[in-house]
């Protein structure tokens, strides 16, 4: 039997998936944390560079402190950054300068951990990530292996790549990457040995969504296959859409004779804090999933489905979900079989939710669809469907895109966003808008405290605070009172 490590994921997986990577601010984070230290899990899956710029925009918080505070807090615990090729927060593919500065100020603010992963599986580019990381003193890195099903992701493609990144030096352990929670018991009885014989003594992580209910019987299989760490999220950050939930793949782990050290207590009490959260603040919990055998054609990541229904619920298109989605299996299919994941997710996504509003399939191309077809994002798995490229290359857009020059070294771009500022503060305006980042600094630091029970009395408070009309506001629960007298506004402001 064997000893299982977990890796908690849900302020970024979870929180994403379920919740669109906006449900939680960075005082929900740093209030889970002291939590999540006691519990022992081998690492929190904490950020990516996605979820930086949500921060910045939405909650119009310092990512940056954001990390800071949470490596406080959480000296025993390293906290983890997804990176997903040669990007970061911008669509636009970041030169090898860029991306070394990006790793190394990471580490400078707290990130011990790195996953990294790459949207064509492409080897290289990940060792290529692996050596900046560990030159920069990066703790551990693991590589993924991103899971997906096509003609293309055969077993003989997973064990090359596993094989050749187990070679490296530069990394300390793999992971199965299965976004889509596509996976199949079966499939993994093959697969997953092939790929740890291939892989050697190193370690082999797994990291899967219950999106169509497969994710709990391949992690109760997987120790038996050479797994030892499995990545999964607690309370009401699980399931749905989201990993496994901690609590109940613990139980199911002891009870088919695995070992799982971790404080029982201590994920009772995270458990109990993550439902709260959600309850007061008015987000789904995810659930257990039944079988939808139509995933194994789309094939949508658990996180991106959070962020499409955000999308199309803002521009009051929701009732166009199932539309986009089947119109996904096809536009992945001709565009040569990307892997359902960042960047190439939002890509699909997009284009297939174009097709669907628009009177004719590819009618309109974003950008973004027009780099990868011409090979900025690396080369496509196989060629793409003769008459979707036809289409993009009669493009006028397509001609100005080829001759796009690539990102400008990293002394012009300083020298064009600003000299002095600190390295923080030039990679977040070198990818978002200057105005997001002036509206961030301008707000001030984030709360650091977090409390579920007083959320009904804060959002009262807002709500008066952007009020006219009232001259006298008193909150009332057991054990708390607040009264607030005067004049309309100018007083409840103050307060």
């Amino acid at each position: 039997m064997a000893n299982i490590g977990l890796v908690e994921t849900s302020l970024r997986d979870g929180n994403q998936s379920l919740w669109g990577a906006t449900g939680m601010n960075t005082a929900m984070m740093l209030s889970a944390a002291p939590i999540m230290e006691r519990v022992g899990f081998k690492a929190i899956d904490f950020t990516t560079s996605t979820h930086m710029a949500v921060a910045a925009r939405f909650t119009k918080e310092d990512p940056w402190q954001r990390i800071r505070a949470m490596a406080a807090l959480t000296p025993n615990t390293p906290l983890q950054f997804l990176t997903t090729g040669f990007r970061f927060i911008s669509w636009e593919t970041a030169s090898p300068e860029f991306m070394d500065l990006v790793y190394a100020t990471l580490i400078k603010n707290g990130i011990r951990r790195f996953a990294v992963a790459d949207p064509m599986n492409d080897m290289a580019a990940q060792l290529a990530g692996a050596r900046m990381i560990k030159a920069h003193g990066g703790e551990h890195v693991i590589c993924a292996l991103t899971y997906s099903i096509s003609p293309v992701h055969d077993d003989a493609h997973y064990i090359e790549r596993a094989r050749g990144l187990a070679a490296s030096r530069d990394v300390d352990a793999l992971y199965i990457k299965d976004p889509g929670g596509l996976l199949t018991p079966i499939r993994a009885q093959t697969l997953i040995p092939a790929i740890k014989q291939a892989m050697g003594p190193k370690p082999l992580e797994l990291h899967a969504h219950c999106t169509i209910g497969l994710a709990d019987l391949v992690y109760m299989d997987a120790p038996n296959y050479g797994v030892t760490t499995l990545q999964c999220a607690t309370g009401a950050a699980a399931d749905g859409t989201s990993n496994p939930p901690v609590e109940r793949t613990v139980s199911n782990l002891r009870a088919l004779g695995h070992t799982v050290e971790i404080d029982d207590k201590a994920l009772g009490e995270l458990s109990r804090y993550m439902n709260a959260l959600a309850e007061a603040e008015g987000l789904p919990a995810g659930k257990p999933q039944g079988f939808n055998a139509a995933y194994l054609r789309h094939q949508l990541p658990g996180g991106v489905v959070g962020t499409m229904r955000r999308h199309l619920a803002e521009a009051r298109l929701a009732d166009k979900e199932q539309a986009v989605i089947e119109e996904l299996a096809r536009v992945r299919e001709e565009l040569g079989w990307p892997i359902v994941m960042t960047p190439f997710a939002q890509m699909v996504v997009t284009q297939a939710t174009m097709n669907v509003m628009s009177p004719e399939r590819y009618a309109v191309i974003p950008d973004e669809v027009i780099r990868y077809a011409i090979g900025r994002f690396g080369r496509p798995n196989v060629p793409l469907d003769p008459d979707v490229m036809d289409r993009i290359d009669s493009l006028p857009r397509t001609k100005e895109l080829r001759a796009e020059a690539e990102m400008a070294p990293l002394s012009d771009l300083r020298r064009r966003i600003g000299p002095n500022l600190s390295d923080e503060e030039f990679l977040l305006r070198a990818t978002m808008p200057g105005g997001q980042i002036d509206a961030m600094m301008a707000n001030g630091p984030a709360a650091q405290v977090y409390d579920p029970s007083m959320a009904a009395v804060l959002n009262a408070v807002r709500e008066a605070v952007g009020r006219t009309d009232i001259s006298e506001l008193v909150l009332e629960k057991p054990g708390f009172k607040l009264q607030l007298n005067g004049r309309p506004r100018s007083n409840l402001a103050m307060a």
